[in-house]
């Protein structure tokens, strides 16, 4: 799988991720994907719904979150390809957390930050058995 983003859009997500420092943020990855490849054209940022105190190592959205950016998607002639959040002061790798909430097919670019400092940006997609993540390549524009 290989992902394109432009460097605007790596800037955005991750001014966001240190912003949001010590707590995980996140959003939406809005986009074009087919035949293994994907290019994110817009992020969404979406509030973490999480409780305030698991919010360091937790992100979570409202399906109404989900209803709403897929809206905007299409209204944007866009297709909603993935999901983006951070991992602070750990590694941009997924967590087992991450494995049982994910979807299959959706793109998932997770950031490390560290000590409030955006470090490393991966990106991931679920197998179809939900058994593990794959790396994927991501190339900046």
């Amino acid at each position: 799988m290989k992902v394109s983003l432009s460097i605007d859009l790596q800037r955005e997500i991750f001014d966001q991720m240190e912003a949001s420092y010590p707590n995980e943020a996140g959003g939406f990855l809005l986009g074009q994907a087919s035949d293994g490849a994907a290019t994110i054209q817009r992020v969404m940022q979406v509030e973490n719904t999480f409780a305030a105190d698991e919010q360091y190592h937790r992100y979570a959205m409202t399906p109404q979150d989900w209803i709403r950016l897929e809206d905007e998607a299409d209204e944007r002639g866009l297709s909603l390809v993935g999901y983006y959040h951070s991992h602070p002061d750990s590694p941009a790798i997924p967590s087992e957390y991450d494995r049982e909430h994910a979807l299959p097919n959706f793109v998932y670019v997770i950031t490390s930050v560290m000590m409030a400092k955006a470090t490393d940006m991966r990106v991931w997609r679920l197998r179809a058995d939900r058994s593990a993540f794959d790396g994927g390549e991501l190339t900046f524009t």
